[in-house]
């Protein structure tokens, strides 16, 4: 490992986004100097933009002279993306536009955020040994792009790639997965889809964006790392914490078993097709939300980073802004998985 130094020029790409305006106000308060690249305005940091493209191999070029360090957070992500093409034009295009654009400036220390994704329904804890398997299109050009960057990092060993690979990211400001359940909680609109047993790992965007920094330290190599805060809670004893925090009583509610909620979101999904618009409910969110999907991480426990807050204190937190504060309606970013 080596220590960070705050002569380094570090540009975010997409930077923009809801993890990207924080990991930008923690490093310039650290002292380093900062560029946003992004084909969207950053609304906090509009004078440290520059704007640029992924997909476009001569903004990059032009933009990222002069860097030591790019993070790279851009990607499309939601699972209603349309068309599919904007998946791999995106996070794998993007990526082999990055690593040349890299390769030919002479930068030689990329972070790049993948996501759990890679790992597909896991049936079991999962560390950075499981075992490979996306499902969807997100997943799949997630794992294409990490590839493309350890090539480029094998082709010359005093580079430096670290892959962070975060579980759902939430926190005061998101507008992703995390806080519409929230929200239904808020608003006493939650039901609850099968037995509520399955495990949701979970990361506070205060505790990735630590380690994010944390990884500036990480010297030559190739360094992967899940992202995950601990401990891990089934959606019986989430939705009873936060019942608590926002002073409602504790029980579940309504709850209808796993196939009458699959076949709700089958039912959405035609709707969808037919009317040509995207709905809340689909049939693969319904999978998802009833499936387990717990991970951990040997890589970190291999270093000292301690996270900044507990998963309850992220949880609280995020509950007294968005719903129990006069700030509640001021957050406009969001990222999901």
């Amino acid at each position: 490992m080596i220590k960070p130094f705050m002569t380094d020029r570090i540009c975010i790409i997409g930077g923009s986004g809801f993890i990207g305006t924080r990991l930008v106000k923690r490093l310039l308060d650290a002292g380093y100097f900062v560029k946003i690249l992004d084909k969207s305005k950053s609304e906090t940091y509009p004078d440290l933009w520059i704007k640029g493209d992924v997909r476009d191999m001569s903004s990059l070029l032009s933009a990222l002279k002069g860097f030591d360090v790019l993070y790279n957070l851009a990607a499309e992500h939601r699972d209603d993306v349309s068309p599919k093409s904007l998946y791999y034009d995106v996070n794998v295009k993007g990526a082999k536009n990055v690593c040349s654009a890299a390769e030919e400036l002479g930068i030689n220390k990329i972070i790049f955020t993948s996501s759990v994704a890679v790992y597909g329904f896991t049936y079991e804890e999962t560390d950075e040994n499981g075992e490979l398997r996306p499902f969807n299109e997100y997943g799949k050009t997630k794992l294409e792009a990490e590839r493309i960057y350890q090539e480029w990092q094998e082709r010359d060993k005093n580079r430096s790639l670290t892959i962070i690979r975060p579980t759902v990211v939430f926190g005061e400001g998101n507008r992703g997965n995390v806080y519409n359940l929230l929200k239904q909680i808020a608003k006493g609109h939650f039901i609850m889809v099968g037995n509520g047993k399955n495990i949701k790992s979970m990361t506070y965007v205060e505790n990735v964006v630590s380690f994010l920094i944390y990884s500036l330290r990480f010297g030559s190599g190739f360094h992967l790392f899940n992202f995950v805060d601990k401990p891990d809670l089934d959606m019986n004893s989430l939705v009873t914490l936060v019942k608590q925090e926002l002073g409602k009583s504790g029980d579940i509610g309504m709850r209808i078993p796993y196939p009458v909620g699959y076949l709700s979101g089958l039912f959405f999904d035609i709707i969808s097709k037919i009317t040509n618009k995207k709905l809340p409910i689909s049939s693969i969110r319904i999978k998802k939300f009833c499936s387990n999907t717990q991970f951990t991480s040997a890589s970190i426990k291999n270093t000292d980073f301690k996270p900044p807050f507990t998963l309850a204190e992220g949880l609280r937190r995020t509950i007294n802004h968005e719903f129990l504060s006069n700030d509640s309606d001021k957050g406009t970013l969001f990222y999901t998985e």
